[in-house]
């Protein structure tokens, strides 16, 4: 097994040299530890290893190729993809799971502040997925601003209102 995955693997190195088979010779032989070896440099009792076809590489033409960098303009879309719209969250820990989408593409060195009903919420981070505990039962408006390295808002999203159900025991007495 180990001698034919080694085989293999000349036989692939050799197909993908950019040489002539005619202009090298290749020869094998075993180690003193049965190891199969191959090599450009003749041995005693190596064997030469025939070589049926020349080897050789084409050119790859890359004219239609678009080899020019990318150019991310800095004109950002924010969005708030969950919770959708006039939501209502029925959870009784009153946690909310916020994300969001950054088009077109997040850059490095930029950051995202979420506020809940008009106040900042944390600091902002390098993601768009947040999560929010123990929010108090009732409607709640989020937006996510988009902020340049210097905290500077360069995309702001549109405000998502939802509500928060937190079921609760009324006491009678």
């Amino acid at each position: 097994m180990r001698y034919s995955l080694l085989l293999l693997t000349f036989i692939i190195t050799l197909l993908s040299c950019n040489v002539f088979a005619t202009s090298t010779k290749i020869y094998v032989w075993r180690s003193d530890d049965g190891i199969l070896v191959f090599s450009d440099s003749p041995k005693p009792g190596a064997e030469e290893v025939e070589i049926r076809e020349p080897n050789t590489a084409s050119s790859v033409d890359t004219s239609m190729l678009d080899l020019t960098p990318k150019v991310i303009k800095d004109d950002y879309q924010v969005e708030i993809n969950q919770p959708k719209p006039n939501a209502t969250i029925r959870d009784n820990t009153g946690s909310v799971y916020i994300a969001g989408s950054i088009k077109p593409i997040f850059k490095q060195g930029l950051t995202i502040q979420l506020f809940l009903d008009g106040i900042p919420h944390q600091s902002p981070q390098s993601h768009s997925m947040f999560v929010l505990r123990n929010i108090d039962r009732g409607e709640h408006v989020i937006k996510m601003q988009l902020l340049n390295e210097k905290g500077k808002i360069i995309a702001s999203s549109k405000p998502i209102t939802f509500y928060m159900h937190r079921a609760s025991v009324n006491n009678a007495n």
